[in-house]
């Protein structure tokens, strides 16, 4: 069985998954196709010899859905040369997407293939498609779908974890991303973004708050305790009957 290799990975920065974020009035099309050309552009591939585009996305619906991978090879000029595939396993889409390409190429059905994931959370929010595992009660109860903030919080009370201990670990996810950058580890693979007029909007992730402190990050309220109040927790409470409560520790400083 041959193997399959990564030869050249791009993204764009992150920008914060809201409104206010810098990436806002930016279209899911326009960031895939400004990695899609600095993909090109550094390697030189030409699109007749890509076998397939796999791209995931979670949410895929307006601005990102009906197949964005073939709407943004036409959008940054790939031409029809090559087709796109969108796929969606929840948070999990963009990964999938290469270990599809990677299987591909291991069966020796294909041998190139790019592939990626793109989510517009300031334009899209999570959710907005919609679906029985979120807005079906009977579907919802019987499942024990509960949202991922729930299941974070349901997941630290099982396991022990303190709030000081997530604050922790937070922390330190911060520094380390801000000493990455300062480093230019990823000067190579992350691609500015520019308006229409070439005037920058982000070249580095917004989302990093490297002057955070323990004590800042203690002052935060708990993120996912209002929606546990909804039905939630119990829904969870049934589901483990050997907890008495939930400790909702998740905060938006040390869950996203």
């Amino acid at each position: 069985m041959p193997e399959a290799y990564i030869y050249e990975s791009v993204r764009t920065p992150r920008g914060r998954g809201e409104k206010g974020g810098a990436l806002y009035e930016v279209k899911p099309i326009d960031l895939l196709a400004a990695a899609l050309l600095a993909l090109r552009e550094r390697t030189g591939i030409a699109p007749e010899e890509l076998d397939d585009v796999i791209i995931g996305c979670a949410t895929p619906i307006d601005g990102q859905g009906y197949n964005i991978a073939k709407a943004a090879l036409l959008h940054a000029g790939w031409g029809a040369a090559v087709g796109g595939m969108q796929v969606n396993r929840y948070s999990a889409s963009g990964l999938e997407a290469i270990n599809l390409a990677a299987m591909k190429v291991r069966s020796g059905w294909e041998s190139l293939v790019l592939a990626g994931g793109l989510e517009s959370m300031s334009r899209i929010p999570p959710g907005s498609d919609g679906g029985p595992l979120m807005f079906d009660p009977e579907l919802v109860s019987r499942a024990y779908s509960i949202p991922q903030g729930i299941s974070a919080d349901l997941i630290a009370t099982l396991d022990g974890f303190s709030r000081e201990e997530l604050d922790a670990w937070a922390l330190n996810s911060h520094r380390r991303a801000r000493q990455a950058w300062d480093n230019g580890y990823f000067d190579r693979s992350a691609v500015p973004i520019h308006d229409r007029n070439g005037l920058l909007i982000l070249d580095r992730d917004e989302h990093i708050h490297p002057n955070i402190t323990l004590d800042a990050l203690a002052q935060l309220p708990p993120a996912f305790e209002a929606i546990g109040r909804q039905g939630f927790n119990a829904m969870a409470l049934r589901r483990y009957p050997m907890l008495e409560r939930i400790r909702h520790l998740h905060t938006a400083g040390n869950s996203s």
